[in-house]
């Protein structure tokens, strides 16, 4: 299982911690450090059944900066995709990734039915 966070964020912190309190084994990845690439993007997508805004990081500085609100609408998938590899920061996090099942952001209802 592949957990995919910032260490400074604080709901990364919280999800971390309730991994590790369920005694679930998991790698972790520094999302900044390792960004997704466009392939692992693509796959998790595929995965998640969810769509594409919600691997965007929304209350991120960098997607403020950007504008991206207002110009994701108009980008094609791949765009996205390609978007979201460019910066580790774009990318809503935690990510999750256990087999086919991806879970993107950190709810604990939905970790608890999903993994326990």
């Amino acid at each position: 299982m592949l957990f995919i966070c910032y260490p400074k964020c604080t709901t990364c912190k919280k999800a971390g911690k309730w991994l590790d309190e369920h005694n679930i084994e998991y790698a972790e990845r520094h999302i900044a450090d390792e960004n997704p690439t466009y392939d692992e993007l693509k796959e998790w997508f595929g995965k998640s059944g969810l769509p594409l805004k919600k691997f965007f990081n929304t209350s991120g500085l960098v997607y403020k900066e950007m504008q991206l609100k207002d110009k994701l609408p108009t980008m094609s998938e791949e765009e996205q995709l390609r978007l979201l590899a460019s910066n580790g920061m774009l990318v809503k996090r935690p990510l999750l990734i256990n087999g086919n099942n991806v879970l993107v952001g950190f709810k604990e209802s939905e970790w608890s039915e999903s993994l326990l």
